[in-house]
């Protein structure tokens, strides 16, 4: 089985060379990065997942988790890796230095939780679910609440969770029917079950944070008038039970170590977290944050089965090269002679490191995000700076959520197919991957969800601005590397596409103004258009940077710290990209342009 090994020296590649070109010019020197102190922090991120948390992923999908009396118990492997991550910091890695974090940046966090995601999905689960309701009572809790529970949430003492599913009602969180009773000021009385509540009971924390949609009584009917509140399991004034009791935990498919809960909420005590009626807009704080989170863990798929699959096919020989033997010296030679599993191995990695770079994009825009809101821009086009960098991150966040889990699980399934039977059998790890890999399709909205979410409210909704915006971003590089003629060969595709994207979003809409079925008709092949061509925008990034890098010293190793083999099969990935899977595209602009009519049953 191969062993996980971060991939420090590509995230370091997007965090030193192609992260500026994604930056605004009025906050670049507010969001530098110290360099070494950024290759420090993830050398121990990667020490820690490569050494604790990698070598437990098997051991902890064997033993699973227990439930008895009442009690969820997780792996002792599991427990004690999370009271080493605790304990280390790694939970306040980019949250705020007032309430106990490191104040680092969303780059540096996205890096890390990559990370321990490719090193052990189930576990990753459980820091970015009380990430997410960190980031929802920064926004939106009362100062009161903020200091009595971001502390310990920070530091990992207590863990936060969302509860937002009802047996009833998938998504459709306006048939939601938890209710809540007002029986103080901002202190509520809450009724109701919840299913699908990840790690929202368990032993590794002294105490699970819920935070709850419900409905105060006499509040209007739908989303509109659903509250957020915050439900401890423990009460902390006097440590008392606060009847949130754990019924049960699934079965499930994969992430066995952790635990999905069914939970009933009987006259629990729960504390507002913002407006009444408003608790939709605090959740979404919570949702995109998982969204983003699932995007990574997308792209930690496509890595790790990379990994496997690469491990694999050096060491394992079976047939002969068509072009005659290689290895005199073996019976057979190795998997890589052979173009399919060369061509396997090339769409993982294309995904792993387009997602990636995707991934680092939406976390710059974040992190400008957060410091103009925090008044730290003094530029007279701040406001237009933020309102575009919102625009978007709202529009990049469906794609990244379902494109680079829909790739991800794509790469493992490539992964069982590099292994053949052997990877079809626990023995080499590689099922677990896919087993673990299929969720993050579905949780935080499914990929049919994101589509609607991508073209009806994203696009459409704003008219396109937003759209406009990134392929605006694709025309300028573009006309920069016009005269490139190493890589005309990927721009002049994308030249095409940042003309067509916008031509094929206006017949959508002219459409769907006769028919609104045909917005929904179109939903899943215009995301999956998007992704292909928004990877292709980041991929020809990184051949331009990786290009000019090899330039500098065309003969010797360039004195930047990368070295040659990573730069050049940088610039070999991204034409492959472009021969091999950006074409994809053109069968998914077909697709949605076809009509709803050939949908019908």
């Amino acid at each position: 089985m191969t062993r996980y090994k971060a991939p420090l020296e590509d995230m370091r590649f997007l965090l030193e060379h192609c992260a500026a070109e994604h930056r605004t010019e009025h906050n670049l020197t507010q969001l530098g990065l110290d360099g070494e102190e950024a290759s420090f922090i993830l050398s121990q991120a990667a020490h820690f997942v490569e050494y604790e948390l990698a070598p437990i992923n098997r051991a902890c999908d064997e033993l699973g988790c227990r439930f008895e009396d009442g009690k969820v118990f997780l792996a002792e492997p599991m427990k004690k890796a999370y009271s080493h991550y605790a304990e280390a910091g790694w939970m306040g890695l980019s949250m705020p230095e007032r309430w106990g974090g490191q104040g680092a940046s969303s780059q540096l966090s996205a890096c890390a939780g990559e990370m321990v995601t490719s090193a052990h999905h189930a576990f990753s689960m459980i820091p970015a679910l009380n990430m997410s309701a960190i980031k929802a009572l920064l926004k939106f809790g009362s100062e009161d609440l903020k200091c009595q529970y971001l502390p310990n949430m920070i530091s990992g003492k207590w863990l936060g969770c969302m509860a937002l599913t009802e047996a009833h009602c998938g998504s459709d969180l306006g048939l939601i029917r938890t209710s809540a009773e007002a029986v103080g000021d901002d202190v509520y009385v809450i009724k109701g079950n919840k299913i699908f509540i990840s790690a929202g009971a368990h032993d590794a924390a002294e105490n699970i944070i819920h935070l709850v949609l419900a409905r105060i009584k006499g509040a209007p009917a739908g989303v509109k008038g659903l509250s957020l509140f915050l439900v401890p399991e423990q009460l902390p004034d006097d440590n008392a039970p606060n009847n949130v009791d754990c019924i049960g935990i699934e079965e499930k498919m994969g992430i066995h170590s952790n635990p999905t809960c069914s939970i009933r909420y009987e006259n629990s005590r729960g504390f507002l977290v913002g407006e009444p009626h408003k608790g939709i807009k605090a959740m979404f704080i919570m949702m995109n944050e998982m969204r983003m989170g699932t995007a990574t863990q997308g792209v930690g798929l496509s890595e790790v089965s990379y990994q496997h699959s690469l491990g694999y096919a050096s060491e394992r020989r079976q047939g002969r090269s068509l072009k005659g033997t290689v290895d005199l010296a073996h019976e057979a030679d190795s998997l890589l002679v052979h173009a399919d599993i060369r061509r396997m191995l090339l769409t993982q990695r294309a995904f792993a490191e387009g997602g990636r770079a995707l991934s680092q994009f939406c976390s710059q825009l974040l992190d400008s995000i957060d410091a103009d809101e925090a008044g730290q821009c003094a530029s007279p086009h701040a406001s237009l700076f933020l309102d575009d960098n919102k625009l978007l991150l709202n529009f990049l966040t469906p794609i990244a959520k379902a494109f680079c889990t829909e790739t991800g699980l794509e790469s493992s399934s490539l992964a069982i197919q590099v292994l053949g039977g052997h990877g079809y059998i626990r023995e080499s790890g590689v099922e677990q991957l896919y087993r673990d890999g299929r969720i993050s399709t579905l949780y935080e909205g499914t990929t049919g969800i994101q589509s609607l979410d991508l073209l009806g409210r994203k696009v459409l909704g704003t008219q396109a601005k937003s759209l406009l915006l990134f392929t605006k971003k694709i025309y300028r590089l573009c006309q920069l590397e016009k005269d490139n003629q190493a890589i005309l060969h990927m721009v002049k595709p994308m030249v095409g596409y940042a003309k067509e994207w916008p031509e094929l979003t206006q017949t959508v809409a002219i459409k769907g103004m006769k028919d609104h079925e045909e917005v929904g008709a179109a939903a899943y092949d215009y995301l999956m258009y998007s992704g292909y061509v928004s990877l292709g925008y980041f991929w020809l990034t990184m051949a331009v940077n990786a290009s000019k890098l090899l330039a500098e010293q065309p003969h010797t190793q360039p004195n930047n710290g990368f070295s040659r083999g990573f730069l050049t099969s940088k610039v070999r990935t991204a034409s492959f990209y472009f021969s091999r899977i950006l074409p994809r595209a053109e069968s998914h602009r077909q697709a949605l342009l076809s009509g709803s009519e050939n949908l019908s049953l």
